[in-house]
């Protein structure tokens, strides 16, 4: 080969890494590779890219426990990636091995197969065909994915479904349910940066991948190797479906059912402003809202689907300049609330007017905070729920969500689970609920139970006499689930169950920000603040995993002139949740402070840095002192963020 020469100095000299050259070449040598694909690589080679090329071909993209997640587009892209359509409409995906592209996703979707057709003969079901339901967002090469996908698995033997268009995360959790598939598969990187883009998957309880599916994915991807892939390549959409209005529908019915009371939304409607950052939100949110006769007013700029957001510089929620324009508008138009969906519309945040009238952002602890105290009032007030609270509800939410929520479902007399990050834990406990269910009726009274077909009300009388009723579950990072029969984080139903807050509210007399001073003024102020380091390509991977491996072996004495209390490794120790189940082992620490303030630590699953959540309370004599306390708690918050990051600059090495 032509480069052969050129791969082996920059090995020699220190500029590839010896992994990387090994992985380059073996591509390079692939009978896979399309000639575009080649000439991408050995330009990258001539004009001596080795950073490139180290973060293309460091390693093999992994196929985690819930999928992948990457660049679709690298830091370098070549003139045959580019193509006719240039940065702005590539034409090809980025090529390598630890780089989201044609290849990987074929190779994943192999192994999914795979798993799926011997899950199915284990479970004496080998005569079913193995039935795949995908979504995507409006990322770079998102409908090319999907296509990629569902061609592959109709060619291996399946029968594969798709959407007309963009459809959001938790729609495609949803469908797997409605559809009776034995698998999903949503192609996003939610809010990651517009060149990422990834590949997520579902098992047929309709929740992300947990173990055993997990690892046994996991295992059957790996098998895959990259020769294997290349009679794939060529997509053949003729026996794939595409799904019809009734999907959207079903669903719509769903998120409706979430409503705990429509003649509260009919008598005081809330003013919102709407923005779906370019994504995927509108396709169901504005529906929806139109459905229980709402006026919502959209931002024209940010609701044309666009792969590049051009009108944020990130298309994440959580950044207070991703609502900027919303704002503007909401305060041109008088609007009571802004709410805005990320791309894939898994995540929801929200502005509310402050009582001068200037609209302010809330946390996502703040708005799962808000809307977990709301629903168990409703849920209280219409008798699905016992006014002294029961051990057979509960809400759920993550370690690293405030603990704030944790008071409130215990305040209400009701049961709080606590999980490791990431809504795959929750949907697992949904599916235990609902195993659990059909089990007691079986053996009691003899009943098999159409779980998805019978209504709210009567499956929440069932689970709370012979198991347990989900009321609400959330994540910090603006993640929120109201309704059992979908299990992610729903951004599409947040938007509904804020604006019925809202309408409460507006009915009392109150404002967000008094509804929440006075939770406060209840469980004490709590405050949260999240930092984080990121590290980028091969050398930042290593950094990232020093960090973790210090905490494990050199946990911290003290931190910020302040001692620790108690440090929880979750990675070595048997940790139990509420119900009495262990939490799985991750490399994920806890540490406690002596003066009540804590702090979480763990690898990002979707991007290159460490996130570090830091956690203050401060208990509130009266409303007067309240925000004495606020301003206190912030300063403090922000020196022990301060010192944990510097120190973890210290273990990254």
């Amino acid at each position: 080969m032509p480069n052969n020469t050129a791969i082996k100095e920059a090995v020699d000299a220190g500029k590839l890494l010896a992994a990387s050259a090994e992985n380059l070449n073996t591509w390079l040598q692939s009978p896979s590779l399309p000639q575009w694909a080649i000439d991408s690589l050995n330009e990258l080679v001539e004009q001596e890219q080795w950073e490139e090329l180290n973060d293309r071909f460091f390693q093999n993209m992994a196929f985690g426990t819930g999928g992948m997640r990457g660049r679709t587009i690298g830091s370098v892209a070549t003139s045959q990636e580019l193509g006719a359509g240039g940065p702005d409409n590539p034409d090809h995906a980025a090529i390598g091995a630890n780089v989201l592209n044609d290849i990987n996703v074929t190779r994943a979707t192999m192994g999914l197969f795979r798993y799926t057709k011997g899950f199915l003969a284990a479970d004496g079901r080998d005569y079913e065909v193995p039935k795949l339901v995908i979504a995507h967002d409006v990322r770079f090469f998102s409908r090319h994915f999907c296509e990629l996908a569902s061609s592959v698995w109709n060619q291996m033997g399946g029968q594969a479904y798709i959407f007309d268009g963009p459809r959001s995360t938790p729609q495609l959790s949803f469908s797997v349910r409605f559809l009776g598939a034995h698998t999903g598969i949503v192609i996003t990187a939610s809010h990651n940066p517009s060149h990422d883009n990834g590949y997520k998957v579902y098992f047929e309880d309709g929740a992300q991948t947990v173990s055993p599916h997990a690892e046994g994915i996991v295992g059957e991807v790996d098998k895959v190797s990259l020769d294997e892939t290349a009679e794939f390549l060529e997509k053949d959409l003729s026996r794939v479906v595409t799904l019809g209005e009734s999907a959207d529908s079903a669903y719509l019915d769903v998120l409706e059912g979430s409503v705990l009371d429509r003649d509260l939304l009919s008598r005081n409607q809330p003013k919102v402003v709407f923005t779906a950052i370019h994504g995927t939100g509108r396709v169901s949110s504005i529906p929806l809202l139109k459905r229980l006769g709402l006026e919502v007013s959209e931002v024209p700029e940010q609701a044309i689907a666009d792969s590049r957001f051009p009108t944020v510089k990130s298309p994440n929620p959580e950044n207070a300049e991703a609502l900027s324009m919303a704002i503007a508008q909401a305060k041109e138009e008088g609007s009571d609330l802004v709410v805005a969906t990320d791309p894939d519309a898994d995540r929801m945040a929200v502005a509310v007017r402050r009582e001068d009238g200037e609209m302010v952002l809330l946390t996502g602890n703040m708005i799962g905070s808000i809307l977990a105290e709301f629903r168990i009032r409703q849920m209280k007030k219409n008798g699905l729920l016992p006014e002294e609270g029961t051990q057979s509800a509960t809400l759920i939410k993550t370690f690293v969500t405030t603990p704030l929520q944790e008071r409130i479902g215990h305040g209400h007399g009701l049961k709080v689970i606590n999980t490791l990050t990431g809504f795959k834990w929750i949907g697992a406990k949904l599916r235990q609920y609902q195993e659990t269910l059909d089990q007691k009726l079986r053996e009691t009274q003899g009943i098999v139970l159409s779980y998805d077909d019978t209504d709210y009300q009567t499956r929440a009388r069932l689970l709370l006499e012979h198991s347990t009723f989900y009321v609400f579950g959330g994540e910090e990072s603006y993640g929120y689930l109201a309704n059992d029969l979908i299990r992610d984080k729903d951004a599409n139903a947040a938007v509904l169950m804020f604006c019925e807050l809202m309408a409460s509210l507006k009915e009392e007399g109150k404002t967000v920000l008094e509804f929440l001073d006075e939770i406060y003024l209840k469980h004490g102020y709590h405050l949260e603040r999240l930092g984080n380091v990121y590290y980028e390509g091969a050398s930042g991977a290593a950094k990232i995993a020093n960090i973790l491996k210090s905490y494990r072996e050199n946990p911290p004495k003290e931190m910020n002139g302040v001692a620790v209390e108690k440090f929880t490794d979750f990675g070595t120790q048997t940790i139990h949740d509420a119900d009495g189940d262990v939490i799985p082992s991750q490399d994920f620490y806890f540490v406690s402070l002596a003066n009540g303030h804590s702090y979480a630590v763990r690898g990002s699953g979707t991007e290159p840095k460490i996130k570090f959540y830091v956690f203050g309370r401060q208990e509130v004599a009266s409303e007067e002192e309240l925000p004495k306390v606020k301003e206190s708690l912030e300063a403090d918050l922000k020196a022990l963020r301060e010192a944990i990051e510097a120190d973890a600059a210290e273990r990254a090495g």
